[in-house]
């Protein structure tokens, strides 16, 4: 177990070393074909330069792609896919290269699925766009949605017309975003396959034992949560949130991590009711855990997200020295190195932290349960489930 303890998380960053420089081949590679492309003239750029010209080569074509598109939208289904093959000529390839960019920039698999997707802003935009209303292509900024004043938009003609951050347009306005909920659900299942390789087997050991014997496992079950309304600008999509369970294993004096994803937990100022597996107490020490509720952004790389959260809270629990001493206290030192590492930019529209629940304990009631941020409040009730 010391060896196990000594190589795994040095074994980890050189796995994640390899992949960064397989990624900057790659990228350099695919910045070479956008320039052949005219769609970026500068190597530097995020994925709110990609959308920034992707509207572009929408606006474009949007007079050819309106009849088709208006085919695919309706009141119960206001975005679909941005494929490439939606455009013609120069502009599909455009497109495909463009998702398949941005699906490095986040540390998911490389692929020809498409990564972005156009949304109609709002229903009623509907009706005055079958009448022959001409829609305006659109992308949200980056930085504090608080702090935005515009929404830049454009037209056919490649012409920009500034709307209104706060005051959703009567005009139709289509919006050129990456499909949230398939990013994050692919990058969640590769952040919790990185953290995998740094877990503690004998502690998956136990759990799989208990279900064999047909031992009772113990839970702790979401019942409702609630974020607050934050009054996003009309051209922010839908949140992508998910929690990380922070605690200790229980064989080894090292962090655990897991990834719950809340593929439901799409708009604030709602009641959610998941009835959500939350925590499997087996796999934690002292039957004690935190919970840091996250919401990727577009920047978001899931796997230098990974590999950075299993270096931060594995170096802060080898500078406790006897862990046992201060026993579950020492839950939130880790939780709180994570938030103190993230970029001040986490904490802007950049996402990414949304609130903490520290110092969780098994089989305890938690009615109405505020964050430590105010951001959101949870029901979490004991669960006993039996595996057979």
């Amino acid at each position: 177990m010391k060896l196990i303890k000594k190589i795994m998380l040095p074994t980890l960053m050189t796995v994640a070393s390899v992949h960064v420089h397989a990624q900057s081949v790659q990228q350099e590679s695919m910045t070479e074909t956008f320039e052949e492309l005219d769609v970026f003239s500068s190597k530097e750029f995020q994925v709110v330069d990609i959308k920034k010209q992707i509207s572009k080569v929408v606006a474009n074509q949007i007079q050819a792609l309106t009849p088709r598109l208006q085919t695919m939208m309706s009141e119960q289904r206001l975005s679909i896919p941005l494929q490439a093959s939606l455009m013609s000529g120069r502009a599909a390839e455009q497109v495909n290269v463009a998702s398949s960019y941005t699906r490095m920039l986040k540390g998911l698999n490389v692929n020809n699925n498409a990564i972005f997707q156009l949304r109609l802003a709002d229903s009623a935009m509907l009706a005055p766009w079958s009448s022959g209303e001409k829609p305006l292509i659109a992308f949200a900024p980056k930085g504090d949605d608080t702090s935005w004043l515009y929404i830049e938009a454009y037209d056919h003609d490649g012409n920009v017309h500034l709307l209104d951050a706060q005051t959703m347009p009567s005009q139709p306005v289509l919006i050129v975003e990456i499909d949230g909920r398939k990013s994050a659900r692919e990058g969640l299942a590769i952040m919790q396959s990185i953290f995998a390789q740094n877990q503690d087997t004998e502690a998956s050991a136990i759990i799989t034992s208990s279900e064999n014997d047909a031992d009772v496992l113990s839970t702790s079950n979401l019942q409702r949560i609630r974020l607050n309304d934050d009054k996003e600008p009309w051209i922010s999509g839908n949140a992508e949130v998910y929690a990380v369970v922070t605690g200790v294993s229980p064989t080894r004096d090292e962090p655990i991590l897991d990834i719950v994803d809340m593929p439901y937990l799409d708009s604030d100022g709602r009641d959610y009711t998941p009835n959500q597996t939350l925590i499997h107490w087996n796999r934690y020490r002292w039957q004690a855990a935190d919970v840091l509720l996250m919401e990727q952004d577009d920047n978001t790389n899931y796997q230098t997200l990974a590999t950075t959260f299993l270096d931060i809270v594995t170096q802060a629990m080898r500078a406790i020295p006897d862990p046992n001493v201060q026993g579950y206290a020492i839950i939130p030192q880790l939780t709180n190195q994570l938030i103190k590492a993230m970029p001040a930019h986490w904490f802007s529209n950049d996402d990414d932290y949304v609130d903490v629940f520290y110092t969780l304990f098994e089989g305890q009631n938690y009615n109405n349960y505020m964050g430590a941020s105010g951001n959101a409040k949870v029901t979490i009730k004991p669960l006993n489930i039996n595996p057979r």
